[in-house]
């Protein structure tokens, strides 16, 4: 049992680390509205928030509900930015010191320096090193169900409470896990939440590289693939993964879970991964060529954002860039009639 942390909570309530909080929670929304209210009046609002957490007076304000459809449909659950502020103050001062270094090295996501494409690139160089051992071999590619949504709360709180005995922060804590109405899940729109599910999901990574002993493993929030020598040994890992997250998690894994042969490739963040080179997902290379579509679709009617349209293009590139697709972005270029515009 790790020796757990006490007298944490109040001497991080300083001025300036609100202050830094607000800064991190306003960037690039300076002309949104509610950030420009909480600005008029900067010190106090900071000032106003200190004082309800030093005498514990702070409660999460009410939520604000909307669904989104990009990459699925998905109930996004948001806080007015006093909350944001006050979540940005408690991921820095706790969360990251304290959680950050016991992540293993192959979890991605909410970690500097370790997202989609770091998670990408690790997984494309175990299955490179595996190839060598053995070209025959299998990827497990797991996903859990509902993930948010299926969050044990008291689970998730007696985790963070194996570490930090500081009473103060505890209540803290637990205020931010159940400030919402539902008995299970955590909002996917706070900035906590994605910390908090990798805390949640830090325990079968524990499992399946202490435990399991597995050497190729790569996990990017609820989605993990592993890289097995054969049939046989992916069923039987599979179903030990099952039953681990059943009775410790209370999770389950979607019937997307499956495991393919070497040569088939993964479908990992995006990307179809193989050991000896990297794809964009098809569904990914047919919604551009859809968006192109539009494109030229609006700039016919002279009613293409082209600004926008360029910084969309853009963000595709970067993501493209990062497989094998010289060809697929020249021919995605060509097939953009307003680029060129005589």
């Amino acid at each position: 049992m790790p020796k757990r942390l006490d007298n944490i909570f109040y001497p991080k309530l300083k001025f300036k680390n609100m202050l830094d909080a607000y800064n991190r929670a306003a960037q690039d929304k300076h002309y949104n509205k509610e950030v420009i209210i909480y600005e008029m009046d900067l010190a106090s609002n900071i000032t106003n928030v200190l004082k309800d957490l030093y005498y514990r007076r702070y409660r999460t304000s009410k939520y604000r509900s909307f669904t989104i459809y990009e990459p699925k449909q998905r109930e996004i659950k948001a806080l007015p930015f006093r909350d944001r502020v006050v979540q940005q103050w408690y991921v820095e001062e706790f969360i990251k010191p304290i959680f950050l270094p016991k992540f293993i090295e192959d979890t991605y996501a909410c970690i500097p320096t370790r997202g989609v494409h770091q998670a990408v690139n690790k997984l494309k160089r175990y299955s490179y090193n595996m190839s060598m051992i053995t070209p025959e071999f299998y990827f497990l590619k797991c996903d859990i169900a509902k993930f948010f949504y299926n969050i044990d709360k008291e689970i998730l709180y007696k985790i963070i409470s194996r570490y930090v005995k500081d009473k103060y922060f505890l209540e803290h804590t637990k205020l931010l896990i159940y400030s919402d109405e539902s008995p299970v899940g955590i909002p996917i729109g706070n900035y906590t939440s994605q910390y908090f599910a990798n805390i949640y999901l830090n325990v079968l990574d524990h499992y399946i590289k202490e435990n399991l002993k597995i050497k190729y493993y790569v996990r990017y929030m609820d989605d993990f693939a592993i890289i097995l020598n054969s049939k046989e040994e992916c069923r039987e890992i599979l179903e030990k993964i099952r039953i681990f997250l059943r009775e410790n998690l209370k999770l389950e894994l979607n019937q997307k879970t499956n495991y393919f042969k070497a040569k088939q490739g993964i479908n990992f963040c995006g990307y179809k991964i193989f050991a000896t080179h990297l794809l964009l997902k098809k569904e990914n290379r047919k919604k551009m060529y859809k968006k192109v579509k539009k494109w030229n679709e609006l700039y016919e009617q002279n009613n293409l954002d082209l600004k926008e349209t360029f910084t969309r293009l853009a963000s595709w590139e970067g993501h493209a860039k990062n497989a094998d697709t010289y060809y697929l972005r020249k021919h995605m270029r060509r097939k953009c009639n307003w680029l060129y515009e005589e």
